[in-house]
């Protein structure tokens, strides 16, 4: 969330700044925040004036019994008995409005950096550059969704009859080269510096406020309610939870994870050709990559992201275009995401793979994640991440771009992976 010192003496360029994410109720959000901060403090400063004079009056009752004033004795106690109620009052006081606080800083997203180009939606975003040769064919393309079926490795039908639409059921060859897609990004990643991790894919309701994922995406989360817990949206939340309230040390940069989880989202969508086949799934597998850097190089670090994402998409082999989300389109949290998209040359349209987002002090302020810096002053980190990758599209496009006449090549460089050339 932002932080509240910021807001206030910041205000017209928060406003604006948001706007530019097209938050409709900008002002009135900050406004609100603003006015409640003001009455916290001044809240704090009565109940910090009124324990004082009620110290006081308890020290000075002692005295007047020592000297024998025992009428103005009872009448200072009959006083500090008062101010002692009157400043719990305030106590009670000071927690509520500490809590109308936190919970309007809540709904006040991240402001957009300033390359955020405006827009109202993903038509509006900025396409950077597009790279590779999109495949040619002379015979007839078909989408993944029938190559799955002609060649068995992917059962729709089963998943649906097993949990639900959007729990796919991959088997014999297709399993194999799910897996060996996971094994390579994970590699890659420990390659890169990343630190593999295995985290849980259940969390609290604490790690989904810490990352942003709550209240805001609550009810695209699947939430098991007796316990109270929550089934991971992506590997970053439970990643960079592992940083909730901890101080770190300027010399601990960069801190670099990476991971391998399904992913769920309830809200994927039941209609249409955007969600057929692997386009859009409630379940999904997906190799998350994070950091905690200086805000000095976080974006050095975004850049660094970006380019591991990138090698990935070429060493595939996959045709790839890089976005930059406009204000419309960027998530509540992020500061800056570039996108990736692949060619899917069935589909003769690009899929998202991949986000690569800033999100400076965001969700930093929120887990209470800061560092000492040289001074040994306490500050905030900055967190980032970005899949490398989300699996479905990246199976989807493998399928179609490199679909011929004798089945499917697998890519050269999965192919010590699988155990096997084509399927």
């Amino acid at each position: 969330m932002l932080d509240i010192n910021f807001i206030r003496d910041n205000k017209e360029f928060v406003i604006e700044r948001l706007k530019v994410k097209n938050f409709g109720s900008a002002e009135q959000d900050v406004n609100a925040a603003i006015d409640t901060d003001a009455l916290r403090r001044t809240t704090q400063s009565q109940q910090d004036e009124m324990l004082s004079k009620s110290k006081q009056i308890s020290k000075s009752i002692g005295l007047l019994m020592r000297d024998g004033k025992k009428d103005e004795a009872e009448n200072a106690k009959v006083e500090a008995a008062k101010l002692s109620d009157q400043a719990k009052d305030l106590v009670n006081k000071l927690r509520e409005t500490e809590e109308d606080l936190r919970d309007l800083l809540y709904k006040i997203p991240n402001i957009p950096h300033n390359e955020v180009p405006t827009g109202k939606s993903e038509d509006d975003n900025e396409i950077l550059f597009e790279k590779g040769d999109k495949p040619t064919f002379t015979g007839e393309v078909k989408p993944h969704w029938d190559l799955i079926e002609q060649y068995d490795i992917i059962d729709f039908e089963l998943g649906n009859k097993i949990t639900g639409a959007g729990f796919p059921v991959y088997k014999g060859k297709g399993a194999r080269l799910q897996r060996a897609l996971v094994n390579f990004f994970l590699d890659q990643a420990s390659d890169a510096g990343y630190t593999e991790v295995q985290p849980p894919i259940l969390i609290n309701e604490a790690s989904g406020i810490g990352t942003g994922q709550l209240p805001d995406k609550d009810g695209q989360m699947y939430r098991i309610e007796r316990d109270g817990l929550y089934v991971i949206p992506t590997a970053e939340v439970p990643i960079t939870n592992i940083y909730r309230d901890v101080i770190l040390d300027e010399k601990d940069f960069p801190i670099r994870n990476c991971a391998f989880t399904p992913c769920f989202r309830r809200e994927a969508g039941s209609w249409g050709a955007d969600v057929r086949g692997l386009n859009r799934l409630h379940q999904f597998d997906k190799v998350e990559i994070v950091q905690v850097a200086h805000p000095d190089r976080s974006y050095d670090v975004l850049d660094e992201m970006c380019k591991h994402v990138e090698a990935l998409l070429e060493a595939l082999q996959l045709p790839y275009r890089k976005l930059k989300l406009c204000g419309g389109d960027i998530s509540f949290t992020a500061a800056l995401t570039y996108d990736y998209e692949v060619w899917s040359a069935a589909q003769q349209k690009w899929l998202e793979v991949s986000s690569v987002s800033n999100f400076e002090t965001y969700q930093a302020n929120r887990l209470k994640l800061r560092f000492k810096d040289e001074n040994k002053k306490k500050r905030m980190a900055h967190t980032l991440n970005g899949s490398a990758l989300a699996l479905p599209r990246i199976l989807a496009a493998i399928l179609e771009n490199n679909q011929n006449e004798n089945g499917i090549a697998i890519p050269e460089v999965l192919r010590p992976y699988c155990g096997f050339e084509s399927i």
